[in-house]
């Protein structure tokens, strides 16, 4: 498990979010989740209002890869886990209320990802190195 910092949180906060999978014929997919959110301290979530390649991805098992990044001071992350689709139940009622209470349509689904490890996404020495 990979503990989020605040500062972590404040960027996946205040910046567009981008979700890496893989697709069943082995190429990546990167989307863009502006719903992306903290979930707690080791996991990220986001609603899925397409369900599109990103969602069939998850639901057939891909591992899931969570990139932000603050281009005003140079600083990112790279967040890398196992993510969970839910389409009902209590985590996707709430998320589908937060949804309708911001004027968006209820998501087909809500992704939970736990977060294995953390990489900084800082230029210089660290570039791409696990940090957490």
């Amino acid at each position: 498990m990979s503990t989020l910092t605040q500062e972590m949180k404040d960027m996946v906060a205040t910046q567009q979010c981008f979700i890496g999978t893989v697709n069943e014929d082995g190429t990546p997919n990167v989307a863009p989740k502006r719903s992306t959110r903290v979930f707690s301290d080791d996991s990220l979530m986001f609603t899925e209002g397409t369900g599109g390649a990103t969602f069939a991805n998850i639901k057939r098992g891909s591992k899931v890869t969570v990139s932000v990044v603050n281009r005003e001071i140079l600083d990112g992350y790279r967040f890398k886990g196992d993510a969970t689709m839910y389409e009902e139940g209590e985590l996707y009622e709430t998320a589908a209320a937060m949804s309708q209470k911001m004027g968006m349509p209820r998501p087909k689904a809500v992704c939970l990802i736990k977060i294995t490890e953390i990489d900084s996404l800082k230029p210089g020495p660290m570039a791409g190195k696990r940090i957490a």
